[in-house]
């Protein structure tokens, strides 16, 4: 029975190998190359979790109108181009995108209208929320009076 082990490597696009006597991988300075090199490791997978998890990520935000039943197709458009806008004037969103609600199971409690922004992240979904041209937007729909509820949901897309 052989009582040496091999280690094959790679060097310079070549197979390289050694035999090496077992009592090799005993080493003191073998075995603390492997705890290092193992802590490495775990240290590099616990970054990318954190980075992964680090609030850095896109986040989606879906917003819901039942427009009332007396809202002309020019308010909405009015709300909807003013709504497009701020895209345009606050920083941080990636896209807009909106569309009339065409679910035909009956199940939208009346909303008919869906607007959808993606920020770069949750901080710029935070600065979005207070920032003055948001508000500017509120103070149009109350002027135009047209929307009868609204709901919003955020998510990060998994």
């Amino acid at each position: 029975m052989n009582s040496h082990v091999e280690l094959s490597m790679f060097v310079d696009g070549r197979r390289s190998a050694k035999q090496v006597n077992p009592s090799f991988f005993n080493n003191t300075l073998f075995m603390k190359t492997k705890s290092y090199c193992l802590w490495a490791l775990l240290g590099v997978c616990a970054a990318l979790t954190a980075f992964t998890f680090s609030g850095k990520e896109p986040v989606r935000h879906l917003v819901v109108f039942k427009y009332k039943a007396t809202a002309s197709p020019e308010q909405i458009m009015e709300a909807t181009r003013a709504f497009r806008d701020l895209k345009e004037k606050i920083p941080g969103i990636i896209s807009f995108e909106h569309g009339d609600n065409i679910s035909t199971e009956k199940k939208d409690l009346g909303f008919n209208h869906v607007y959808l922004f993606t920020f770069e992240s949750a901080s710029a979904r935070d600065a979005y929320v207070p920032h003055p041209d948001h508000k500017k937007f509120g103070e149009l729909l109350g002027k135009i009076a047209v929307v009868e509820d609204v709901f919003v949901v955020d998510f990060v897309s998994q």
